[in-house]
């Protein structure tokens, strides 16, 4: 599907090379200043700032707001923006209609959609559709005020010094995957529902919605299966929930406990690489010699800060309208 949340919710629409990439936003709360200006910062962080590393396509990706807004301020009424896709070259993909890229969705979305669907750059499975996702991030953390969303890259091809892991990429002429963390400060306690939706499970569904994730972890995550339970244990310090240690990541039994909300993700390489690889050509069913022509990512993880961000900032303003935290009114 393509619709994620219960009361702030978001549905996704568009193609890599179709006219525009965009998003529906239902449920956001009526009186909130909203301006263009606004998008600025994050759009341009989603680009990458043009670094080392990530794709020369550039969009402007100014949103162009269709409804919602009226006089700088939300309405209550669902916001639709809009994305325009304006520097595409199509002609890269036409010529490789036959043979699936590896790591793409190229082949599994030809046989679910029977070859109907838009392949050129990847179509509605393309990383360009996470501009209408950062889009709804950027409403999303005004919905969530004083709450701090933040997310930066922890390591690069394994390096810890980002421009070691890049160079390693370049020397080998290939892509290159990396590890992000987001760190979420000011949550109340008790956000989140038993089981099925806890913080944790809403956390990576929209995660998993990022193209390219890998994995995630929370607090500690993985390298808990390696110590003592007394040593995992988080000793509650005060009654404001303050633990002396951070081990579960500010979730307790589904539920945020007052602490910093910490999390990382692992984004592989590009699945776009240079490098000869070998794939079928499904219209003489033969394997054949591939490299991936085009514009594309030495490393996406540079992209994901500001999407993972904006990703948890629509699950925790959701999480928030449901324990009625935020009013669906802002008062003048």
């Amino acid at each position: 599907m393509n619709r994620f949340g219960t009361l702030f919710n978001v549905q996704l629409f568009g193609e890599s090379h179709g006219a525009c990439v965009g998003i529906t936003i239902d449920g956001c709360p009526a009186g909130l200043s909203l301006q263009v200006a606004d998008f600025v910062e994050d759009m341009e962080r989603r680009k990458g700032g043009q670094q080392k590393g990530t794709t020369p396509r550039q969009e402007d990706d100014i949103p162009i707001i269709k409804s919602g807004l009226f006089n700088g301020l939300t309405t209550g009424a669902p916001i639709m923006m809009l994305f325009e896709n304006n520097n595409i070259r199509s002609g890269d993909y036409e010529k490789q209609r036959a043979v699936p890229r590896p790591g793409h969705a190229d082949f599994t979305a030809h046989h679910k959609f029977g070859g109907f669907e838009d392949y050129r750059g990847g179509g509605h499975f393309s990383g360009r559709l996470t501009a209408a996702l950062v889009g709804a991030g950027v409403v999303a953390k005004r919905v969530l005020k004083d709450i701090e969303v933040k997310a930066h890259i922890v390591s690069i091809g394994g390096e810890t010094d980002l421009e070691k892991g890049l160079q390693k990429a370049i020397d080998a002429k290939d892509s290159v995957g990396g590890i992000v963390e987001c760190v979420v400060k000011g949550l109340p306690i008790g956000l989140g529902e038993h089981f099925f939706n806890s913080v944790e499970s809403l956390i990576s569904h929209a995660v998993f919605s990022i193209p390219a994730i890998r994995g995630i972890e929370f607090g500690t995550g993985f390298a808990a299966a390696n110590m003592f339970g007394v040593a995992h244990n988080d000793a509650i310090m005060d009654a404001t929930g303050k633990t002396k240690t951070n081990h579960a990541g500010g979730v307790v039994g589904g539920y945020t406990n007052g602490n910093d909300l910490v999390f990382r993700i692992a984004v592989k390489p590009t699945s776009s690489t240079p490098k000869e690889q070998t794939t079928l050509n499904w219209e003489t069913n033969e394997q054949e010699i591939f490299s991936v022509k085009g514009r594309h990512d030495l490393c996406i993880a540079l992209r994901v800060p500001v999407v993972l961000e904006a990703v948890t900032a629509i699950v925790l303003a959701d999480l928030m309208l449901i324990d009625q935290k935020i009013p669906r009114i802002i008062k003048k």
